[in-house]
């Protein structure tokens, strides 16, 4: 496909999706079913809670779009594993302090920050920080406090059900291993997907271009959850 590379085509795909949905998209909502069916349950419920956990993080496009851009330009398996666990840490923290010390913020200026975690990864791949504001901020930094907003996120949508208390501790826990898990699996396939597109020559060529993409990607959900912030005060 000549000038542009598969996962710049793919994260078109889904700019252009988000555009086009007719209301403001909920990346950390649950569908109807999962949610009913979270909602009925009373006692601990390990296997289903991270099997949700880990479905919940498979699609939840802004986690993976955060992530492509955490390890789009790292090659040793130690970096991979350490930005990674800095993301997980932080996201583990605020989910079980929001889920079950019950922490609340707000889910559309939550969300909104997430976007900006993509916008603020997308602009420090195509080195835009050193080039127009002339400093670097601490990426280490950066992902362990975005990790926080992230758990934040997926805090607040369990925060809309009415969870029986019968076993919540344990079944919030559950739910996070799902996550981790599934950020395991949506990592593997991202990282297998990425060391093909190192092997061939458009990666650094396309790279500038792809990143600007994830930029694009995360100022569209920052839009969305601030127009419902605003309607929602209105």
């Amino acid at each position: 496909m000549p000038n542009l590379t598969r996962f710049s085509v793919v994260l078109m795909v889904l700019i252009a999706s988000i555009l086009c949905a007719p209301t403001p998209l909920g990346a950390h909502g649950l569908s109807s079913k999962d949610a009913q069916y979270l909602q009925l349950i009373d006692g601990v419920a390990i296997v289903p809670l991270m099997y949700l956990g880990a479905k919940h993080m498979v699609t939840g496009y802004d986690h993976l779009l955060f992530l492509v851009g955490v390890i789009f330009f790292l090659y040793r398996l130690k970096d991979i594993l350490l930005y990674v666990s800095l993301f997980t840490v932080g996201h583990s923290i605020t989910l079980l302090a929001g889920a079950l010390g019950g922490i609340r913020v707000n889910p559309y200026l939550i969300d909104a920050i997430i976007g900006l975690s993509i916008v603020y990864k997308g602009f420090e791949n195509i080195g835009g920080f050193r080039r127009f504001l002339g400093f670097q901020p601490n990426t280490r930094i950066a992902v362990l406090v975005f990790g926080f907003f992230h758990g934040f996120g997926l805090a607040t949508k369990l925060q809309e059900f009415a969870l029986s208390k019968n076993g919540l501790a344990t079944n919030i826990v559950s739910f996070n291993v799902g996550v981790e898990i599934g950020q395991l699996l949506a990592l593997t396939a991202v990282l297998i997907a990425l060391s093909f597109w190192r092997t061939r020559p458009g990666y650094l060529k396309h790279a500038y271009l792809t990143n600007s993409l994830l930029m694009c990607a995360g100022f569209v959900l920052v839009g969305y959850q601030l127009t419902g912030y605003f309607v929602a005060k209105s």
